[in-house]
């Protein structure tokens, strides 16, 4: 009976579940299907409105993939150390990356991102080129979401290069690819997860020596939390005003006047800005600190509170500088369809319809919706456990990586510095435990030793009385004691062995998930480039 009612309830959680799932997809091809509709008709009577309605049908899908994966690694820690609920997280990356889109997305896009195909190899015969783009679109779309489907947060920018190069072989040869540019980029496997994880695990370690590691943790959290929140809004002004606003710079330079008259932000205005911001964030955060260090425990768990705030603050700014900059992975071919459609010619940069901004921004917020909390997961808690303090420092490390690498030239994915800030900071723990593990493996294996002592002269002491032929009733009693204290014994020595290997089993990074991802990173544009060769020749052998 109690099985039956076991096969019944996980009968209904399927139903449950499968119910859930059936909504999503209605969602999702429901605003497919709107923007289908609204670009063919829109287009009216233009030749080759149905390849614009087409790759409108892939822009919308690739823009939902982008919300289910990429957006992860903005609120992900923040989910995973409890500062934001899984709803909360939703809603404000949702606001945040729209409003990124609208904003600051720019009036003109890149038709071929990162340039790394020339588009003078196309010969200005515009229907290879459509295809190109088409073909683009949707192998990285596919490739997306098949990683989200393994919980492998992957770079949607790779996955857009990888379709672009795909698609651009098969149309004109390898010679129309940047090898160069294209080895910049796989450089960025290595640059970016690299500078993440070292530049989170520095800042937690500071963060651990200036107050975690205190005897008073309440007075060094009032000392340094203020420091630490203000160096967070320095890095998140300097890093929005370079990447989030600088497609939109002519325009607020417009607007001030004082500014120097360029097309972008350069990084000394960028840290003037987020040093101003930062000086009135230190005074702000020292006052509350103050205010609320009378109601604080001296522990790490009480401490850990102060950095709430911070990491919401940081996950609405992520999600916003996001929304301005990887947009374009979704409406950049799109945008770049339509122009060769209404056009017919094939621009190096095109202007970006506010219908094709509204996909993006509005494809990415529903993606998110439905499909981001399995990946919001993963990298909140399925990689290495975080807290407030944790997450705190892979925020900063998304940030400041993102500046240091654009002074100096170096390619990086915002993706690969989020996650691999998630790894830096759980390596660190892995570290820090190590010497207090090493301490307790010394003093288990002292301890086995000793048993072991004690054993040999239990045993040895039962095989004396064994061996004596004329036995008094108090040598039986001890040998019966004997045999008790030997069992007792090889029962410690048998305990302390497994809480050795426990000890040293203990690892802060989930091996499998370490695994899963470089291996997805690895493989990203090589994936999104053939399947995009494959649909590029489907496509051409249909039509032609």
């Amino acid at each position: 009976m109690e099985m039956i009612q076991t096969v019944k309830k996980m009968e209904k959680e399927a139903m449950k579940s499968s119910g859930i799932d059936f909504i999503r997809l209605g969602f999702a091809l429901f605003f497919m299907v709107a923007v289908l509709t609204y670009s063919f008709l829109s287009s009216g009577s233009i030749p080759n409105n149905v390849f614009l309605a087409v790759a409108a049908l892939f822009g919308a899908y690739m823009a939902m993939n982008i919300g289910a994966n990429d957006v992860a690694n903005n609120v992900g820690p923040a989910v995973g150390s409890k500062a934001l609920t899984m709803g909360g997280a939703i809603v404000i990356a949702a606001i945040f990356e729209a409003s990124g889109a609208f904003i600051a997305g720019g009036d003109v896009v890149k038709t071929i991102k990162k340039g790394i195909i020339d588009i003078d190899a196309f010969g200005g015969n515009v229907d290879p080129f459509i295809w190109a783009m088409m073909a683009a679109l949707l192998s990285a779309a596919l490739w997306l979401n098949f990683a989200t489907m393994m919980k492998a947060p992957v770079s949607t920018t790779h996955s857009i290069v990888g379709g672009v190069m795909g698609a651009g072989i098969a149309a004109a040869g390898f010679t129309i690819v940047s090898w160069g540019t294209m080895g910049k980029i796989a450089a960025s496997w290595v640059i970016s997860p690299v500078l993440g994880g070292v530049i989170a695990a520095a800042f937690l370690f500071a963060i651990k020596k200036s107050i975690v590691f205190q005897t008073d943790k309440v007075a060094a959290a009032r000392k340094w939390v203020p420091i630490f929140v203000a160096i967070m809004s320095w890095a998140f002004v300097t890093y929005l005003t370079l990447k989030g606003l600088k497609k939109v710079w002519p325009s607020i330079v417009e607007v001030l006047a004082f500014l120097p008259d360029e097309k972008k932000p350069s990084f000394l205005i960028a840290s003037i800005f987020g040093l101003m911001i930062a000086v009135a964030v230190y005074f702000i955060v020292k006052k509350t600190v103050a205010n609320k260090a009378t109601n604080l425990q001296n522990s790490r768990d009480s401490i850990n509170l102060l950095f709430t705030v911070p990491l919401i603050f940081a996950a609405a700014l992520l999600s916003f500088a996001h929304g301005a900059n990887d947009v374009a992975n979704a409406i950049g071919p799109l945008a770049a369809i339509n122009d060769a459609v209404m056009t017919g010619g094939i621009s190096a940069k095109t202007g970006i319809p506010l219908w094709v901004m509204a996909v993006g921004a509005i494809g990415i917020a529903i993606g998110l919706a439905l499909y981001g909390p399995k990946l919001i997961k993963t990298v909140g808690s399925e990689i290495t456990e975080l807290d407030q303090m944790r997450a705190f420092s892979v925020a900063m490390a998304a940030a400041i990586t993102v500046i240091i690498a654009s002074q100096l030239g170096l390619p990086v994915s915002s993706t690969h510095i989020a996650v691999g800030g998630i790894f830096g900071v759980g390596f660190l723990r892995e570290y820090l435990a190590t010497t207090g593990r090493d301490e307790i493996l010394e003093n288990k294996r002292h301890d086995i030793e000793d048993e072991k002592k004690i054993l040999k002269a239990y045993t040895n002491e039962l095989k004396t009385l064994e061996k004596k032929e004329k036995k008094t009733k108090s040598d039986y009693e001890r040998i019966v004691d004997l045999y008790k204290d030997i069992d007792a014994e090889e029962e410690k020595i048998k305990k302390a062995k497994k809480q050795i290997k426990i000890v040293e089993k203990v690892k802060y990074v989930k091996r499998d998930a370490l695994k899963k991802i470089i291996a997805a990173w690895i493989i990203t544009v090589p994936a999104a480039a053939v399947l995009s060769a494959a649909i590029f020749f489907m496509i051409r052998g249909m039509l032609v």
